[in-house]
């Protein structure tokens, strides 16, 4: 017993929220044994199940009572696209609760010593943060994506597998790259805005819009 509380003392515990498969991704990566215990909120149809072994203990209406019952830092496992404005009103919620967020760092991820991590970001497998890159608060690189030198990421960003962005590239917040795409160097991406899969993008992409393509272009105004 003495052993318990003493790691439950020494380790924090982690709420994820969310179960679908972006929680799947961060469970891959996520290194369980920096936390005493790690638990999954949900939607109530999913109680009581498990994802890879982590228990789905309640919903969105049991954060607070997670939180008084030590549960100290939480991660937002819901996916990005048209989950954006979820993503943020999660966080709202979590951050008037009181949680503090960590961000999870795939052990195969290349992090350059000058770059830059805020808080609830996820870094997946094989992912390159090169030198003097800056990546806002509960942004998304994921699998295999590359961010190179002096690339600016805002907040709640998501490079989908594979994305490549070439030097001093910028991204502006709540905007989605899709799978696959490469940005040229010096090119910046505009807020809230989505640039579909496989596009290659060599001019500058403004705010609020789709945009793809080889060469990528606009293709609607939101």
């Amino acid at each position: 017993m003495a052993d318990i509380e003493h790691n439950e003392r020494k380790y924090p515990k982690l709420v994820l929220v969310g179960g679908g498969g972006h929680c799947r991704s961060v469970l891959s990566s996520i290194d369980r044994s920096k936390y005493a215990d790690i638990v999954i909120v949900d939607y109530p149809e999913n109680v009581g199940k498990r994802v890879d072994g982590i228990l789905i203990a309640g919903t969105d209406d049991d954060l607070v009572k997670l939180h008084d019952g030590g549960y100290s830092e939480a991660f937002i496992t819901v996916g990005s696209v048209s989950s954006n404005p979820k993503r943020h009103g999660i966080y709202e919620s979590l951050k008037k609760i009181g949680f503090s967020f960590p961000s999870v760092i795939d052990d195969s991820a290349v992090i350059a010593d000058s770059a830059e991590i805020d808080e609830g970001v996820f870094v997946g497998k094989n992912a390159v943060i090169n030198a003097g890159s800056r990546i806002g608060k509960f942004s998304i690189i994921n699998t295999g994506a590359i961010a190179d030198h002096d690339c600016i990421i805002g907040s709640f960003v998501h490079l989908s597998p594979g994305v490549v962005l070439s030097g001093a590239v910028t991204v502006g917040e709540n905007t989605h790259i899709g799978t696959g795409s490469c940005v040229k160097q010096c090119v910046k991406i505009g807020e809230k805005s989505t640039v579909g899969m496989g596009s290659v993008v060599i001019t500058d992409i403004p705010s609020n819009c789709v945009a793809y393509g080889v060469p990528c272009r606009v293709k609607e105004v939101l």
